[in-house]
């Protein structure tokens, strides 16, 4: 494919939203439209499987049911919406993808690994992205940082999930760091100097070049 595509993970807090929207913004200073996503969501299938796994009152929601409903999200917006942009040669950014499932169905309520792996494989017919972001911050620290009375239902988890999320997070990190690169959250400025750094390299392949 001719395309970039760009994920951003991290545990909640951990300000995804504040550096996707740096980078969108950058990109279309030097004339590139990026195609800006998030999971669960992007297609009306998603966003309809958005509103059941966040949904507060959906708290006894078994770990294998949640897990297959976000993979039935992203099987969606893999074949409909990603794939066809990339191959466009567009530059595709999402808020969470696979990985994300390892970690939060598979080190944060765990699952077994390589079933989690395997739908993950199954549901994204093997698209996996071009460089991963992983903005760390301290579970605690990220969760302090939401707003409790708009807490979605995973946010809701108790801390010990969280940790194990993160730390399975940096798991995968260590083991492709071809792929991902691991930024400490700090001052806004410092996170997105570092983030511009880390996808220099997969952008500049694609003949974009981002402003200093």
């Amino acid at each position: 494919m001719s395309g970039v595509f760009i994920t951003f993970e991290g545990g909640d807090g951990s300000g995804k939203t504040t550096q996707i929207m740096r980078l969108a913004s950058a990109l279309r200073d030097i004339g590139c439209e990026p195609l800006v996503l998030r999971e669960p969501g992007g297609t009306i299938v998603g966003e309809g499987v958005r509103d059941i796994l966040l949904d507060p009152r959906h708290e006894g929601l078994d770990a294998v049911a949640e897990t297959l409903l976000f993979a039935a999200s992203r099987a969606q917006l893999s074949a409909t919406v990603i794939r066809p942009a990339l191959e466009t040669g567009r530059v595709v950014i999402c808020d969470r993808y696979a990985d994300s499932t390892v970690a939060y169905q598979g080190y944060g309520r765990g699952l077994d690994l390589a079933t989690v792996r395997g739908v993950n494989e199954w549901a994204t017919r093997g698209l996996v992205p071009d460089r991963t972001i992983l903005l760390d911050i301290d579970p605690g620290e990220g969760i302090a940082a939401a707003a409790p009375a708009e807490a979605d239902r995973l946010e809701r988890e108790e801390l010990a999930v969280h940790a194990r999320v993160r730390a399975g997070y940096l798991e995968l990190a260590r083991a492709e760091p071809a792929r991902w690169v691991v930024i400490e959250r700090d001052r806004a400025d410092a996170v997105w100097g570092s983030v511009r750094a880390a996808l220099a390299p997969v952008l500049e392949r694609a003949g974009l070049r981002l402003e200093q």
